[in-house]
């Protein structure tokens, strides 16, 4: 298969036809179960429970794990889903139609009852994005972490016995034991608790292993004004100080690894009317997963998103997607916003 392509192609199907050990990143986020109907047999979202939605999405990445490096990664986006409240149908919240793929043409909408979910209770949280990752590493992937997409800017939600929802997950899962991971690429810059650049007022340090006093039960607490020490006091671990302020810590100034929160607003795109994963979402996805010159594959497509990204982050990549209007879309949206398709 050609690189830099988008393929109209069942993604199981056209898995096959790439070579074992020649893609270096996979960056997707599947269809969510029972949301949508792109009105084709060969679909995934709309089987008969969540259980056989989840070995839907194992087959499928079984292949991506065979046509991974060995050093490569997968990087998941997925979303949950509620029992319905109507005799065990499957259905999103309120807000459906405004969440991730909940708007598209063809939506079924938050009245979704289609599917019975034999052993959820109404209201029920199923728990797919769980459900699939436990799957994932019982077929053999490493599930190395569980990344937190915050939204800043979620939709309101009319529910009254819950919090309104405002993330979403993504799973980063590696073929092998080892694997590629350019930590660099991605560190961040230190924050202190108020949100400041490190080293400035307030800013505090608590040293589990003080050799002051030879104690190791001791806390050493450093003040910071401006960058310099200004006071070390200790404290034990039943003062009622440390009890206080436990809950505080000095972060180091300059570069940190990124941390597994990652706050991205949510975004739509406008050619389609439904609403796709923000490209800066995937941004620290590529960099760290696919080393610069490599490919990243997303066997659900869509709009193109991952292309964008991997082709403004000097990547190669290789795409999958069922719908053959997306595949126009996308390929039409690669053109405007790169000037050039390949």
């Amino acid at each position: 298969m050609n690189v830099n392509q988008i393929y109209n192609s069942e993604c199981l199907q056209g898995l096959k036809y790439l070579p074992d050990n020649s893609i270096h990143c996979c960056v997707t986020s599947p269809p969510y179960y029972a949301l949508r109907d792109y009105g084709d047999d060969a679909q995934i979202g709309l089987e008969k429970t969540p259980e056989e939605y989840i070995q839907k999405l194992v087959d499928v990445f079984r292949e991506v794990r065979r046509v991974l490096t060995k050093d490569g990664t997968l990087w998941l986006n997925i979303g949950d889903s509620y029992a319905g409240s109507m005799k065990g149908g499957a259905s999103y919240p309120d807000n459906a139609m405004n969440y991730k793929q909940g708007t598209n043409r063809g939506t079924l909408g938050k009245a979704t009852i289609i599917k019975k979910c034999i052993g959820y209770k109404s209201k029920d949280l199923i728990g797919i994005p769980w459900m699939l990752a436990f799957a994932l590493r019982a077929d053999g992937w490493f599930l190395r972490q569980d990344i937190i997409w915050h939204k800043p800017n979620p939709i309101p939600e009319s529910v009254k016995d819950r919090c309104t929802k405002a993330h979403e997950y993504i799973f980063l899962l590696s073929k092998s034991k080892h694997y590629y991971f350019n930590s660099e690429a991605i560190k961040q810059v230190a924050k202190t608790e108020e949100n400041r650049p490190s080293g400035v007022q307030r800013n505090r340090e608590y040293n589990y292993n003080s050799k002051e006093n030879n104690n190791p039960q001791a806390y050493r607490k450093q003040q910071y004004v401006g960058g310099r020490k200004r006071k070390s006091q200790i404290y034990k671990e039943d003062d009622p100080m440390f009890r206080l302020n436990s809950e505080r810590c000095y972060v180091p100034s300059g570069m940190v690894n990124k941390r597994s929160v990652w706050s991205v607003c949510t975004s739509a795109f406008k050619d389609a009317h439904f609403a796709v994963f923000p490209p800066a979402l995937i941004v620290d996805c590529i960099k760290a997963g696919c080393p610069e010159g490599g490919i990243v594959l997303d066997p659900f497509m869509g709009s193109g998103t991952t292309a964008v990204v991997a082709r403004k982050l000097n990547r190669k990549y290789i795409g999958f997607e069922l719908n053959p209007s997306y595949v126009d879309m996308a390929k039409e949206r690669i053109i405007k916003e790169l000037g050039f398709f390949r």
